[in-house]
């Protein structure tokens, strides 16, 4: 049995028109001889709304509660996807994330999958062509329902694909063409990628790029899913997520990406002594606040300045945080207007020189670093976001891609 799994997401299922197109789709899966599960979010707009609605009833909405209210996007969504199957004749039932089931842990808002069970859905193979199952929902070992987070639902479909096994291919649909060097409104010059590795698009995901979920990539590189990221909206084979091969690894960078939800956080005189970072970043932990890129300067007399980024929405509190955690500096400084370039390649694992050609495009240009920070595969650099338009354009020519 050939499966194949189809992710649409919220602007591939706005309304009847769109349903319509995502409904051809599948029927051309079918008709290539593929049992297809296909893995929805909720229509355009819907989740927003119902988090709006939920606001207006209550000031502090129970997570718990949040949970059961937002899986009701994707519950229409498959409903109506469904009925629109059986009009087309096609041998189709709808699952909820329960019913599979999916089990995740208990953080509301965003749980995390701990088991999925492919029998049910094996089994209803047996009687069904098409399996319609709601994205971004779970539950609780003890029947909560869960939800899995923004982007869920390429979460969703790829740890399906990993229940169903063999050679189970994940197709995201989304409403542009696939994976590109850096995003086309950036940098005309963009292009999109045939094939990338799972850690390359790990890193664009998690440094910026949208196209992907950060955790939906790393279910498929634990389980080895073939990930191929298309358009609904035409027949682009996309861009091919997969295990790195040789041909990857002779292409020193593959992608640039950027993130401009940056705030950068300085301590000024900490005290360089056992315990002082500990004293900073053990709070900002408890209180739930993501730490990017962090920057210790060299002791001078006694003392050092400690600096490190977070998300801008997570700015007031983390300042907060450190108010009252009170470590020992002199002052704190923030600023907010700032961005983050990143370029992206397996290659850099191999070859030498990336770094260079970095620091050397971007001086060329006058732009200045505020931070660095690297990885195996990755150079990010911290600027003001007023240069960022043009990093993105240096770094996209600089390394010809």
């Amino acid at each position: 049995m050939r499966i194949l799994v189809q992710k649409f997401g919220g602007s591939s299922v706005a309304d009847l028109e769109c349903m319509k197109k995502v409904r051809a789709k599948v029927l051309a899966a079918c008709e290539e001889g593929y049992k297809v599960v296909v893995v929805l979010s909720a229509r355009y707009g819907q989740t927003n709304s119902l988090l709006e609605r939920a606001y207006q009833w209550s000031d502090e909405p129970d997570p718990a509660e949040l949970d059961v209210l937002l899986t009701t996007g994707e519950q229409e969504s498959v409903a109506l996807f469904t009925m629109l199957l059986h009009d087309a004749g096609i041998k189709a039932r709808s699952f909820l994330g329960f019913q599979i089931p999916i089990i995740t842990d208990d953080s509301h808002g965003n749980a995390r999958i701990d088991t999925i069970s492919a029998d049910k859905l094996r089994e209803a193979f047996e009687t069904y062509d098409v399996l319609v199952i709601a994205g971004f929902q779970g539950r609780t070992p003890d029947m909560r329902l869960t939800t899995l987070g923004r982007g869920g639902s390429d979460t969703s479909a790829v740890a399906v694909a990993a229940a169903l096994g063999g050679d189970t291919i994940c197709d995201i649909y989304t409403d542009v063409n696939g994976v590109y060097t850096t995003d086309p409104r950036m940098c005309k010059e963009a292009h999109k990628i045939d094939r990338i590795s799972y850690d390359e698009m790990l890193e664009l995901a998690s440094m910026g790029a949208k196209v992907l979920q950060i955790r939906s990539v790393e279910f498929a590189e634990k389980y080895n899913v073939p990930v191929r990221v298309r358009s609904t909206f035409t027949d682009d084979p996309g861009t091919l997520v997969t295990k790195e091969d040789l041909m990857m690894e002779s292409v020193l960078v593959s992608g640039i990406a950027f993130d401009k939800d940056q705030a950068r956080v300085t301590l000024c005189d900490v005290q360089d002594r056992p315990g002082s970072a500990a004293s900073i970043f053990s709070p900002l932990g408890k209180a739930g606040i993501v730490v990017d890129m962090i920057i210790q300067t060299a002791s001078r007399n006694g003392v050092t300045d400690i600096a490190f980024t977070v998300s801008r929405k997570d700015l007031n509190r983390a300042l907060d945080v450190l108010k009252n955690a009170g470590p020992e500096c002199s002052h704190i400084e923030s600023a907010s207007n700032i961005a983050k370039v990143s370029i992206v390649g397996v290659g850099m694992r191999n070859h030498s020189g990336a770094a260079s050609q970095v620091f050397d495009a971007l001086y060329k240009a006058g732009i200045n670093l505020i931070m660095i920070s690297t990885s195996e595969v990755k150079i990010s650099c911290l600027v003001a976001e007023s240069d960022l338009e043009m990093a993105v354009n240096v770094l996209h020519k600089e390394f010809k891609l």
